[in-house]
């Protein structure tokens, strides 16, 4: 059998590195980040205690790369051609798209809302947690602007707030809530009848 290539282990690591991602997610999101221990992380991911520290010096750490990855993800759909300006278009595609993406990753935005309940844990988060903030809320404030309306930071706020206040409803109860109509509703208020200068 021939040596691993430097590319195989690379890829090898990249792959216990996502695994060990993808374990802590969960079970941050499950168990919440205070009762998951890094013995826990790495028996479900099948590794040695001693080999998860290779991968990530702290629990901390993983938490910071976990919430990373997650709004590198959130920002492709939110600013698809990445031009730091959303069109009509690009807002109605995010409303769309917001609730197939909770669906899909509900143990991120699980992990996510409840970070806004555990103080000790945001600080863990904050710079991340404020630098996406900071990023979203002046797409969201120039598209309000350059739709006419008279206060564009407020609507931003408010569509913010809209938003994640919908998406908590969602997760909670995805069966039952009522998408398409709410789909519908959001794409009234926000995007197909905006309402400049009131």
């Amino acid at each position: 059998m021939a040596p691993k290539t430097k590319k195989q282990f690379e890829d090898i690591r990249m792959g216990k590195k996502n695994l060990i991602k993808e374990v802590g997610l969960e079970l941050f999101s499950k168990e919440g980040f205070h009762s998951t221990s890094i013995r826990m992380i790495a028996k479900k991911a099948g590794i040695s205690k001693g080999l998860m520290y290779n991968y990530y010096g702290s629990k901390d750490e993983l938490l910071i790369e976990i919430i990373n990855d997650g709004f590198e993800k959130l920002m492709v759909y939110i600013d698809p051609d990445n031009s730091g300006e959303l069109t009509r278009g690009e807002l109605e595609f995010m409303i769309e798209e917001n609730f197939r993406i909770l669906k899909e990753q509900q143990s991120f935005w699980m992990l996510y809302f409840s970070i806004f309940l555990q103080p000790d844990v945001i600080k863990i988060v904050g710079d991340q947690m404020r630098n996406f903030y900071s990023e979203i809320l002046s797409l969201f404030t120039n598209y309000f602007r350059n739709a006419g309306y008279k206060n564009p930071e407020l609507e931003a706020l408010l569509f913010g707030a809209v938003m994640d206040g919908v998406s908590i409803n969602f997760l909670l109860n995805i069966a039952e809530f009522p998408i398409e109509e709410v789909k519908k509703r959001l794409l009234e208020l926000f995007s197909n009848k905006p309402i400049p200068n009131q």
